[in-house]
């Protein structure tokens, strides 16, 4: 091996590695559209309460906690999204319910699933999050796309999820393919691979596909924090 060679190999390293990562968290007021409520940035959190099941947090920077009781506005990114993958990590309260919604439509739902026994649904931490009606009243219509193993950690404490999204594909205005989670972790474990998405996920099942679309942070179903929150565009492999 030539000398030349040696030092392009840093070079080749860094370029198998695919693009940057954007940090959503560094500057979350552009980062995120309004309305934001009153999310707030912290340096940490704790659970609050005998029961546990609200955040305190911390003086410091880096963490985003949707405010003092868990009721604020969902989080939609400024920027639009095509194929894209995420890596965060969050913190939830006990009894606590949030999610990442890839375009805006398709959730792998986050909750307090610690412990839970029993057969798993989309509705439990990692999974794909069922399709349901929203009048007149809100009721599931299926059981979602369960993950393959239920991998939520206790309340109070940090939990890492990973996903790689793959956009519907169209041609001269028709789907062609579905949308789909190439892969997803949630604490290092395997929750989805290869995982098809025929429609959108709750009661936005019905709505119109798209391209590109934004990604959001549930931020209205109770108290949770989010750290880390990374993303990036995805190039899947040729062939």
């Amino acid at each position: 091996m030539t000398l030349p060679t040696l030092l392009l190999l840093p070079c080749l390293a860094l370029a198998a590695e695919g693009p940057a990562w954007t940090d959503l968290l560094a500057k979350p007021e552009a980062s995120f559209k309004k309305p934001r409520g009153k999310w707030f940035m912290a340096g940490g959190v704790a659970l609050k309460g005998k029961d546990g099941r609200r955040l305190e947090g911390k003086d410091g920077t880096g963490v985003y906690v949707n405010g003092s009781d868990g009721r604020e506005p969902d989080l939609f990114t400024s920027e639009s999204f095509g194929d894209v993958e995420v890596s965060f990590e969050f913190c939830l309260a006990k009894g606590s319910n949030s999610g990442v919604k890839f375009h805006g439509l398709y959730e792998i739902q986050i909750c307090d699933s610690f412990g839970h026994k029993g057969p798993l649904t989309g509705s439990e931490c990692g999974g794909i999050y069922p399709r349901a009606n929203l009048l007149p009243i809100y009721k599931h219509v299926d059981k979602g796309i369960a993950p393959k193993v239920n991998a939520c950690k206790a309340p109070g404490e940090w939990q890492a999820l990973s996903a790689v999204f793959l956009a519907p594909r169209f041609k001269d205005g028709k789907k062609i393919a579905n949308a789909r989670i190439v892969k997803a972790t949630l604490n290092g474990k395997l929750i989805h691979e290869g995982q098809e998405m025929a429609t959108p996920t709750g009661h936005n099942w019905s709505r119109k596909e798209m391209e590109k679309g934004p990604l959001m942070l549930q931020g209205d179903h109770g108290p949770v924090a989010f750290r880390a929150v990374k993303v990036r565009a995805y190039t899947p492999p040729e062939g």
